[in-house]
């Protein structure tokens, strides 16, 4: 008998050990690949995640209506951004940083809560511009939550549970399909000039919706992951025959483009910050799970001591990472789950790739002729890619959701918060004329859903606990030092 139990607890530590060292991995964490073979998966990682990082930019800028030499610069400060932010995560300083390969990116979580204040802002009678430094200095600010909660980990999952955080992602891809469609059919500048939804937009984005869908349900691993850049590039080349693309802009662009810290300023309101105190809280819950899910990958342990301080150190990276974004002219940094595909592909989790990856993002960073590019691509294009990206984020939040028991208190949760966050969307002229605190607080679906969310969470008599997937508590720590 003892015998067996031996033989049974081998078994259970082999197993166990298979999970943390996959046999498929080529290259560990701390294994140095040769340079060559390092730049390659470095390029792999820069191509799953390139459009992912440009996307957030070039859809503020068009609603804001930023001119084209701003939005080229916005966008290479994205990439330069998550250059630089990559770094950090992989390479760590002291607290800050996982060590793991973990590609930082622009965050599309914020999308909906930047656009409403942008836009509030914009209507109070400031410019574009102006409207950027509100949007600079309150993420600034709002990115310090990551920084606090960071250190709280452990109690954050007791009011924003999977229930809360499942139904804000699910608001963050309902209330963005909006802004696709209206891609889709020209933009906003198609409504001003009366081509809105002509045959010509239709036909160029349900086309490039279609190449997405079709390409996204390949049985190829690497067909799907570019799915998204393979419909942008078909349409972008589409468009250029159908006489939808202006190039004129690209010769009025620099060689090169170097970071100008606060170039746009920084302004603050606190009415306009209250949104992102929501939304960091929820990227920080996300962090944790693309981290672990890349730790897992890379063959390192995804419990105890070791797991939980390099979780904290992302996370904080993560809030630190948002704010020198914004000091750099660039909207909110997240760990990018992405990459943790390339990982399993190439068998490579070395933080060393991390390195050359940073290096890749921002010297197209530093090349300004990029964005200029990317702000070229015709709206229809970017919005039959993106509508898919959109629902795809919807769904993501439903299958959150669906893990979780559905008892009477979370289907109130999920009711009201959407009712209230849709509801805050689909009805914008309820907030004409009313103060502008008001119009920042509930201007997004976002902001106004997850905000009642978390606090139908905090407020509603709790049910017996009976979900397995809560972060990892302090207690469960065993600090090896």
């Amino acid at each position: 008998m003892v015998q067996q139990k031996q033989a049974s607890d081998l078994a259970e530590l082999e197993a166990a050990e298979q999970v943390q060292r996959p046999s498929e991995l080529i290259y560990g964490l701390y294994d140095r690949p040769p340079v060559m073979e390092s730049i390659f998966v470095a390029i792999q990682h820069v191509l799953a995640s390139f459009v992912g990082i440009v996307t957030p930019p070039l859809i503020i800028c068009t609603n804001l209506g930023l001119p084209p030499a701003d939005t080229s610069y916005l966008i290479s400060m994205s990439l330069f951004a998550s250059g630089v932010c990559t770094f950090i995560q992989c390479k760590t300083f002291g607290p800050v940083g996982s060590g793991l390969l973990s590609l930082q990116g622009t965050s599309f979580a914020f999308l909906g809560s930047i656009l409403g204040v942008g836009l509030t802002a914009i209507q109070g009678g400031r410019t574009p511009q102006q409207a950027l430094a509100l949007i600079f200095g309150v993420c600034f600010f709002g990115a310090f939550m990551n920084v606090i909660l960071s250190r709280f980990l452990h109690l954050l999952s007791k009011i924003v549970t999977p229930i809360v955080s499942g139904t804000l992602v699910m608001l963050i891809g309902l209330s963005l399909i909006q802004t696709g469609i209206i891609s889709m059919a020209g933009g906003r500048a198609a409504i001003a000039n009366k081509t809105f939804a002509n045959p010509q937009n239709l036909a160029l984005g349900f086309g490039v919706f279609l190449i997405v869908i079709l390409l996204t349900l390949s049985k190829n691993q690497m067909i799907r992951m570019s799915a998204i850049a393979v419909g942008l590039a078909v349409g972008y080349i589409a468009g250029a025959f159908m006489g939808m693309v202006n190039f004129s802009t690209l010769s009025q662009l620099p060689l090169v483009t170097l970071p100008q810290p606060f170039k746009y300023g920084m302004s603050f309101d606190f009415t306009a910050l209250i949104p992102f105190l929501i939304l960091f809280p929820l990227t920080a819950i996300e962090s944790v799970g693309d981290l672990t899910a890349t730790s897992m990958v890379s063959g390192e342990p995804i419990r105890g001591g070791t797991y939980f301080r390099r979780i904290k150190a992302g996370v904080l990276a993560d809030g630190l990472n948002s704010s020198l974004a914004a000091m750099l002219n660039t909207f909110p940094i997240t760990t990018f789950s992405q990459n943790t595909g390339v990982i399993q592909m190439t068998g490579v989790g070395s933080r060393y790739v991390g390195f050359y990856i940073s290096g890749i993002l921002a010297l197209l960073g530093l090349l300004p002729l990029i964005g200029g590019i990317f702000q070229a691509i015709p709206q229809p294009v970017l919005g039959g890619a993106t509508t898919v990206m959109f629902g795809s984020i919807a769904v993501a939040g439903i299958k959150i959701v669906s893990e979780e028991p559905l008892d009477r208190r979370a289907t109130i949760i999920i009711a009201v918060s959407l009712a209230m966050g849709l509801g805050a969307a689909f009805v914008p002229e309820l907030f004409v004329g009313k103060p502008d605190v008001i119009k920042n607080v509930f201007a997004s679906a976002t902001s106004t859903g997850g905000l009642t969310a978390i606090l139908l969470s905090w407020l509603l008599p709790q049910s017996p606990p009976t979900s397995p997937k809560e972060l990892p508590v302090e207690e469960e720590i065993v600090d090896p030092a």
